[in-house]
């Protein structure tokens, strides 16, 4: 199932080409101007590197998030248009999902930094079933929901992409990829707009 998939939620995202066999090519991609001025061509690059045609790409995968809001947004809002244009599936994937897949424990605890004292978190089983659900709140606190627990932590940043389509080509096979227009970002924490909106 050759699986294109992307992750454009932090300044440092990535993009990866994958099959039952693996992952192919996995490039990192620096935007630190934002991912719609180069994302297209990043694709392009990568397609053109493997000789695959867009036609051939059988399921589509993106980052839902938690991470920017504009990256998520740019990021789903790619993978989507170029499913529904070929008809192809579409799976998202949350970071903090892909991020505990290059663990190895029985129980993974994924973080990411959300700032402002806070981290995007969740707790996984080996499978990728979610045992703590995603939150956004300050380090000490989840460390503090986790006490007792024989956790392996996953904080380190790193390329997403490749585990994204692991994961994605995994669902497909379980029957829950789904249709371009059902996909939706996960930003866990709402929009400074949402917040300054809800204060007036």
């Amino acid at each position: 199932m050759l699986t294109l998939a992307v992750d454009t939620t932090a300044e440092f995202g990535s993009i990866a080409l994958a099959d039952e066999n693996g992952v192919r090519e996995e490039v990192v991609v620096h935007a630190p101007q934002g991912f719609s001025r180069v994302l297209f061509g990043e694709i392009e690059g990568l397609l053109g590197r493997q000789t695959v045609a867009p036609g051939g790409i059988e399921l589509f995968a993106a980052a839902s998030g938690p991470g920017s809001f504009t990256g998520v947004r740019v990021g789903l809002s790619a993978i989507k248009g170029l499913a529904e244009v070929l008809g192809k599936p579409v799976v998202a994937v949350s970071n903090l999902e892909a991020l505990a897949d290059f663990g190895s424990g029985e129980e993974r605890a994924a973080v990411i930094d959300a700032h402002r004292g806070e981290v995007f978190a969740a707790l996984y089983d080996g499978a990728g079933n979610l045992i703590v659900p995603e939150c956004v709140l300050p380090p000490e606190r989840f460390r503090e929901l986790l006490r007792g627990r024989d956790v392996e932590w996953i904080d380190t940043p790193r390329p997403l992409a490749g585990a994204i389509a692991r994961i994605a080509m995994r669902k497909a096979r379980q029957g829950l990829a789904q249709d371009p227009i059902a996909i939706e970002a996960n930003y866990v924490r709402r929009s400074d707009a949402e917040l300054l909106w809800k204060e007036k």
